[in-house]
């Protein structure tokens, strides 16, 4: 006979936030927790079920076949808590309730201000939990129960989810005027590959262009990285590098003295984004009222 296991919420957070970061790192600062705390937690998990949980390799971690089962169960318990939080919200005004929304970089930066704002002061009981991540893991923790609402292209693997159109993300190339690239209006982006770059310090876009650098066969050579668009538009404007931003950030910093902006030509450079929630089961009411706000406009409007 299997001895009992004796696990509370937050282990159960933590495991899904490991299985589908693929990392033990990665899962500990999703949940708030210093990486000796989260591999204890795991290692007691995996000690009261009498049971390993998860395979430990060189890149990561995967759930073994008893780590599955664990992870499909969590799931189903999360999203029952999130939906027993909605139905109390419902009847008890006085209580708070947190609505889990991940993004990309682009909705977080550029297009959910606008539309977020005005929500969030008509819902004063209302929390949000936002988080930037890129489109896969995005799609992951939504069908996860790891959060009610993601924001992410839909180029991504998106089955299990109901998709809303949210908006169209064209990523464009700045830099000084006197710039080479800017003798064209749209260039490729092997057209840039191997020049010097200002770029984010982190983030789910930068990680996607890097990405498709690596693709390419590069590195991308980063002579700067800041902390937000407007840096980088700052920067390629002085001319210490080409930066690669969305055309919502890039229109609104023109009014940076000598910015110049170029079309990329790329496939991926034109990402369209959606609204994304579980297929199987409805949001809990603060969740859903949320989607039908950001769902409202037409995606040609978003960010302008």
């Amino acid at each position: 006979m299997l001895p009992p296991m004796r696990f509370d919420l937050i282990d159960l957070k933590l495991f899904l936030a490991v299985v589908d970061a693929g990392s033990i790192t990665r899962g500990a600062v999703d949940c708030g927790l210093s990486l000796s705390a989260a591999s204890e937690r795991l290692r007691d998990l995996e000690a009261d079920g009498g049971v390993a949980l998860l395979e430990r390799g060189r890149r990561g971690v995967t759930p073994t076949r008893a780590g599955e089962a664990l992870a499909h169960h969590a799931r189903l318990i999360h999203r029952q808590l999130g939906q027993m939080r909605g139905e109390l919200a419902e009847h008890a005004a006085s209580v708070r309730t947190t609505v889990r929304l991940h993004a990309n970089t682009a909705a977080v930066a550029e297009l959910l201000p606008p539309r977020l704002a005005p929500w969030m002061a008509a819902h004063p009981r209302v929390d949000v939990e936002l988080k930037e991540r890129q489109s896969n893991e995005i799609a992951r923790a939504v069908r996860a129960g790891l959060a009610e609402i993601g924001i992410l292209s839909d180029a991504v693997d998106t089955s299990g989810l109901t998709l809303r159109p949210f908006a169209v993300d064209r990523l464009v190339v700045v830099a000084a005027p006197d710039d080479p690239c800017t003798a064209e209006k749209a260039l490729s982006f092997s057209r840039i590959i191997d020049r010097h770059f200002v770029g984010l310090a982190s983030g789910a876009l930068q990680d996607h262009i890097e990405l498709q650098a690596a693709k390419a066969g590069y590195r991308l050579r980063m002579r700067l990285r800041v902390a937000n668009f407007e840096g980088i538009c700052r920067m390629a404007a002085a001319g210490v590098g080409v930066g690669i931003v969305p055309e919502t950030a890039a229109r609104r910093h023109r009014g940076t003295p000598k910015l110049a902006i170029v079309r990329l030509t790329d496939d991926w450079a034109v990402r369209r984004l959606a609204i994304c929630t579980l297929s199987q089961e409805e949001p809990a009411a603060p969740a859903l009222d949320l989607v039908e706000h950001l769902a409202a406009f037409p995606p040609s409007s978003r960010g302008r």
